[in-house]
């Protein structure tokens, strides 16, 4: 989009092909916009003149809007280098005269429209002469008076012919029949020149419209006598003033047709109560279509007699009746319809019992008996099971539209259709549930725009449903639709699909699910992208709603994290590196000794939450013997009877005979130690291997460094090579570097002198020394 700025005005150019300046209060033409353009609105703005140069720059365009500005003058060559339009506009204009010269190049020219303006006449010159492609052409305005037989010269066909010319004094007859073929003729004329008019064009017009005229009298209309034998197979009237005395007289003649086949009333006010019957012979008129739309009588409450009707209907086939507060069709008057194929009443008054009324459901049914079509959407129906009720008897009833009505919420029992129903259309009606009041003849449904959750209805035949704008959060599957070929579910809940819910439609080959709310995971993403080739909109249209990562983003260009779409993957992967982790870790704690070390920590935080010191009345033994089970013999058997026994017997503490049972073996290490003097360590190659011995020695060395208090014996029981000792007994190494050990010697005389200083260095300081032995 390129904006194109000029003081206050902006154009706004799409794409630099067509250029909207519309109601920027230009005076003149914008010189600043693009060359290669095609089209330019400059409508509704100040413009009085357009000069010879101002256009030469855009000889691209193709369509030039100039409507309602205020335009008094142009010059003759102000549209000699637009060689390539096609479309132009000068109406509602200030233009008080005409000029060829302005047309003189448009050779490509086909829509010229020239109304309201200020001219009088086309002049004298040949005016269209010059446009060999037009094809449709509007002028005329309340200032014009003269029509003259050279006017059209050079025009042999047009597609559409409007003429606004109802204070039209002066028409040369033979003006327009030098048209040879005109498709839509559209006039507004006064009355004294109609049949003129419509003389010239009987040949040559397709469609006739009557426009903007008011018919008072019987003679008013007897210009239509013309058209008994003519090419006009369309009369219509539009904006047009009709009476009794009028309209019966229009109705006589238009039952004497042979060759006009339909008749149109637009926007249209019938002044009458019904009188002024009009006379009809016993003739097959030609008309077989009439429409009226938004017809207003005010008067129509006083028609008391229309049997006349019944007179003109019976060959009728098609009938369009819409927006004209219609609300009953007697029932007599529907059966007189013999051929009726069509009937519309759109936007009228019918209730549930006026449509009953109108269908002789009361008496005895025999209405419309040729009706194959009936729109009776806009109205004030409520019931569908009474509709359905009303129309059954109707038996070439194939379409009927009930739409834009206000059907009742409650459950519908069961409805009775006519038997050769195929299409129905029930949109936009407030319905929440229709299962039930359903023909299985359907092949076409519409119950588009309700309050519907579920769909499931069983049609065998249903080949088309429309079911959008409802609330539906899966697509129909509960539903039996065997034949259907195109499902349209746009504008509901939808948040996925998979191949198990299109598997139900075996035979569908549409599919329109666009606008709806879609979860996007990995399954639903990737079955779409790999099976679109269905779906109707793919892939503009759809577009995903969550996770948030993907919202707003087509569905064909979702990328999802790999957690969510392959899980089980993911999860099997993560577990085998755990396991690994573990494995790996708990390899590490094997070789490094970490649980050892962590037992230890425990350990310490335990001494650290006991208080330092021990006071001495809690002192229960002289020594803790630490030592390995597997030296258990030696240290029960000899050592502790040797220091419980003699003059000065020691008190000592080992774990198989003090140890309180049942209490957790760290806390009896601890108190033991903690309520020994001294601690006496027997090494060995099985102490070392000890991990309770480690805590032991570990705990004295402890009371060593942190109580400075040296309560550690160490007792070799057999020789041990520092290098074999592990890396986790570091504390020992320490204590052998820093402290004299007693080694239990080999040689039996030498054991006495052991015993002696081991007491000696056992012995509290209260008590005697012991002498060692020579």
């Amino acid at each position: 989009m390129a904006t194109y700025a000029k003081k206050r005005t902006d154009c706004y150019c799409d794409n630099l092909d067509f250029c909207d300046c519309s109601s920027q209060y230009l005076t003149s033409i914008p010189s600043t916009l693009p060359r290669q353009m095609k089209g330019l609105d400059l409508s509704n703005n100040l413009i009085q003149g357009i000069s010879d140069d101002e256009l030469k720059p855009y000889e691209n365009l193709r369509v030039l809007r100039l409507y309602r500005n205020e335009i008094v003058n142009i010059s003759n060559n102000s549209f000699q280098s637009l060689q390539n339009l096609e479309e132009l506009d000068l109406s509602y204009n200030k233009l008080p005269s005409l000029s060829p010269a302005w047309f003189g190049g448009l050779h490509k020219l086909r829509r010229l429209n020239l109304l309201s303006n200020h001219y009088t006449s086309l002049g004298e010159k040949l005016m269209f002469s010059t446009l060999p492609s037009l094809r449709n052409l509007k002028f005329g305005n309340l200032d014009f008076v003269a029509l003259y037989k050279q006017d059209f010269d050079g025009l042999l066909s047009l597609d559409e012919l409007y003429l606004n010319i109802s204070h039209l004094k002066h028409y040369t007859k033979g003006s327009i029949q030098s048209i040879q073929h005109i498709g839509h003729f559209t006039v507004a004329s006064n009355l004294t020149l109609l049949p003129e008019i419509i003389s010239d064009i009987t040949h040559s017009a397709t469609w006739l419209e009557i426009r903007n005229m008011t018919f008072k009298n019987r003679e008013d209309s007897e210009a239509f006598v013309l058209l008994n034998d003519t090419t006009v197979r369309t009369l219509m009237y539009k904006d047009c003033l009709l009476t009794d005395s009028s309209t019966a007289r229009l109705i006589e003649i238009m039952h004497t047709y042979k060759n006009v086949t339909s008749f149109a009333l637009e926007d249209s006010e019938l002044l009458g109560t019904g009188h002024g019957l009009p006379i009809l012979k016993n003739e097959n008129s030609s008309l077989l279509t009439i429409i009226i739309k938004k017809l207003y009588i005010p008067n129509f409450f006083l028609f008391t007699n229309i049997n006349f009707i019944y007179q003109v209907v019976p060959r009728i086939r098609s009938v369009t009746c819409i927006d004209s507060k219609v609300f009953l069709m007697s029932c007599h008057f529907s059966r007189s319809f013999k051929m009726m194929e069509y009937l519309d009443l759109s936007g009228n008054l019918l209730t549930d019992f006026f449509l009953q009324s109108s269908a002789c459901y009361f008496d005895d049914y025999g209405a419309w008996p040729s009706l194959q079509t009936l729109n009776v959407s806009r109205n004030l129906l409520s019931s569908l099971p009474k509709v359905s009720r009303a129309l059954s008897k109707i038996p070439s009833l194939t379409y009927i539209d009930l739409s834009h009505n206000m059907f009742s919420d409650s459950a519908m029992s069961s409805c009775i259709w006519p038997k050769n129903l195929k299409y129905l259309n029930i949109s936009d009606s407030k319905l929440k549930l229709i299962d039930n009041c359903l023909s299985v003849t359907l092949e076409v449904l519409d119950i588009s725009v309700n309050h519907l959750e579920e769909f499931a209805a069983h049609l065998p035949n249903l080949k088309e449903l429309y079911i959008s704008d409802n609330r539906l959060a899966k697509l129909p599957i509960r539903a039996e639709l065997p034949s259907l070929t195109l499902l349209v579910i746009r504008k509901n809940r939808l948040s996925d699909f998979s191949r198990t819910d299109l598997a139900h439609f075996r035979n569908l080959t549409k599919l329109d699910a666009t606008d709806n709310i879609y979860i996007c995971s990995c399954q639903f993403v990737d079955f779409v992208k790999q099976h679109n080739e269905v779906l109707l909109g793919w892939p503009d249209n759809y577009i995903c709603d969550s996770p948030s990562s993907a919202q707003g983003v087509w569905i064909k260009d979702a990328r999802l994290p790999i957690l969510m779409c392959h899980r089980t993957l993911v999860v099997t992967v993560s577990c085998i590196i755990s396991i690994l982790v573990v494995a790996t870790i708990m390899l590490l704690c094997h070789c490094l000794h970490c649980i050892w070390y962590a037992k230890m920590t425990w350990a310490w935080l335990k001494v650290k939450r006991k208080p330092l010191k021990v006071s001495g009345r809690d002192i229960c033994y002289d020594a803790f013997i630490s030592y390995s089970d597997r030296d258990s013999e030696w240290v029960e058997n000899l050592m502790v009877p040797q220091l419980e026994s003699g003059v000065s017997p020691l008190r000592v503490c080992y774990h198989k005979r003090d140890f309180v049972p049942g209490k957790w073996i760290i806390d009896n290490i601890i108190d033991a130690m903690e309520r020994s003097h001294k601690t006496l360590f027997i090494l060995s190659e099985h102490f070392v291997q000890s991990e309770w011995c480690k805590y032991e020695l570990e705990f004295s060395h402890f009371r060593l460094f942190e109580e400075n208090n040296d309560t550690a014996i160490l007792v070799v029981l057999e020789p041990i090579e520092k290098s074999t000792i592990p890396k986790r007994f570091c504390k020992l190494r320490k204590l052998m570097n820093t402290k004299t050990y007693i080694e239990w010697p080999s040689e039996e005389e030498e054991q006495q002198l052991f015993w002696d200083n081991l007491k000696t260095a056992v012995q509290p300081e209260e008590y005697p020394e012991a002498k060692p032995s020579p």
